[in-house]
C-alpha cells in the first residue's frame, strides 16, 4: 500500500478510521432528530397558513416594539420583516402571522387599532393576504417526490457506470451519504430556527446534485484504479487510494464555493435580506458535509457492505463444505 500511495499527496486512513466517522455521523443525526423533537420545525407561512398584513411608510419610523404592540393585540406570535423601494415608492413593511387559522375580522380591527394607537400616520395600510397552506402542502409533497424519484434513477446511473466496483451497492451507499446530507440540511434549519420555505427546497436540491457528483468523482477514480491493479489491491486499500487521489479536488472545489457563498451571506446579513441568508447559511453547511460524507462516510460503507458480503458469502462455504 505505501509504494502505491507514494504518489499520492495525501495518504490518510479514512477506512481504518471509518468506525470513528459512523459514531461521529450518528451523532449529528441524533441530535438532529432530538432538537427537531423538542423545538419542532418553524414552518413558514407558506406550508402552515396564516394572514400578512402589509403597510407603507415613509418618515424613519422605528419599529422595535411593533411586534410586541401586535402581539398584545392579537395574542398570537409574529414576525416583522421591512422592503425597501426604489424611486419615489415608500418602503413597505410586512407584519406576518403564521398561524392555521387566517385572521377573523375582530383580529384585524385589534391589530389595526393597536398600531393606530402606537405609530399614528407613519404607518399606512396597503392590504391584508390571507394564505392557505395546501399550495404550501401540495409544492413541498411535489418537491419531497422529485428528491426521491432522483434519488432511483441516480442509484441506477450509479449501478450500470460502476459494475466493476459493484454497482448496486456503490449507488445506495452513494445516496445514504446524500441522505446524511440532506439531514443535515434539515438540521441547520431546525437548529437554527429558520423557516422551513421555498429556499429550504432549493437548498436540497443544490447540494443533492453536488453531494453526488463530488461521490461519483472518487468511484470514478476506483473505478480507474480497480481496472489497473485488479485483484492485486484490497477493497480498503483500493478506496483508500482513489479517495486520497481525489481529496485535493474535493477541497479545492469545496473551498471555492464556500468561500462565494460565505461573501453572499455576509453581504446578506449586513444589507439584512433574510431570504438571502436563509439560503445561503444552509447550503454553506451543506456543502461542508458534502465533502465529509464524501470522503468519510460513502467510501468506508462500500468497503464495510463488500466486508460483509465477504464474510457472509465465506461463512456459507463452510456449511457446505460441512
Amino acid at each position: 500500500m505505501n509504494s502505491i500511495t507514494n504518489n499520492c499527496k495525501f495518504n490518510i486512513d479514512f477506512i481504518g478510521k471509518k468506525k470513528i466517522f459512523f459514531i461521529i455521523s450518528a451523532s449529528l443525526m441524533a441530535i438532529i432528530l432530538i432538537c427537531t423533537a423538542v423545538f419542532g420545525v418553524k414552518l413558514n407561512i407558506n406550508f402552515r397558513g396564516g394572514s400578512i398584513v402589509s403597510y407603507s411608510y415613509t418618515d424613519e419610523a422605528k419599529f422595535d416594539e411593533l411586534e410586541a404592540v401586535v402581539e398584545e393585540a392579537i395574542g398570537k406570535d409574529v414576525t416583522i420583516s421591512t422592503k425597501q423601494s426604489f424611486g419615489d415608492n415608500p418602503d413597505e413593511l410586512d407584519i406576518t402571522i403564521a398561524d392555521k387559522e387566517s385572521l377573523s375580522a375582530e383580529e384585524q380591527v385589534a391589530l389595526e387599532d393597536a398600531v393606530s394607537k402606537k405609530y399614528g400616520k407613519q404607518l399606512t395600510l396597503l392590504s391584508v393576504t390571507n394564505v392557505q397552506p395546501s399550495i404550501g402542502s401540495e409544492f413541498l409533497g411535489k418537491s419531497m417526490l422529485a428528491v426521491f424519484y432522483a434519488c432511483v434513477i441516480l442509484i441506477v446511473y450509479v449501478a450500470i457506470r460502476f459494475k466493476k466496483i459493484s454497482g448496486w451497492s456503490a449507488g445506495i451507499t452513494s445516496i445514504i451519504a446524500l441522505l446524511h446530507d440532506l439531514l443535515i440540511v434539515f438540521g441547520t434549519f431546525v437548529i437554527f430556527r429558520i423557516e422551513l420555505d421555498y429556499n429550504f427546497i432549493a437548498v436540497l436540491l443544490t447540494i443533492l446534485g453536488y453531494s453526488v457528483n463530488d461521490t461519483i468523482v472518487i468511484y470514478d477514480r476506483a473505478r480507474e484504479n480497480k481496472r489497473h491493479y485488479g485483484n492485486k489491491m484490497s477493497d480498503k486499500d483500493l478506496f483508500n487510494l482513489s479517495i486520497n487521489q481525489s481529496l485535493s479536488r474535493s477541497i479545492n472545489t469545496s473551498v471555492t464555493t464556500i468561500a462565494t457563498m460565505l461573501v453572499v451571506c455576509l453581504v446578506a446579513y449586513f444589507a439584512n435580506v433574510q431570504s438571502i441568508i436563509s439560503f445561503a447559511f444552509p447550503i454553506i453547511i451543506g456543502m461542508i458535509s458534502g465533502v465529509y460524507s464524501t470522503v468519510c462516510i460513502a467510501g468506508p460503507l462500500w468497503v464495510t457492505w463488500q466486508d460483509f458480503k465477504a464474510n457472509k458469502h465465506r461463512k456459507g462455504s463452510k456449511k457446505n463444505s460441512k
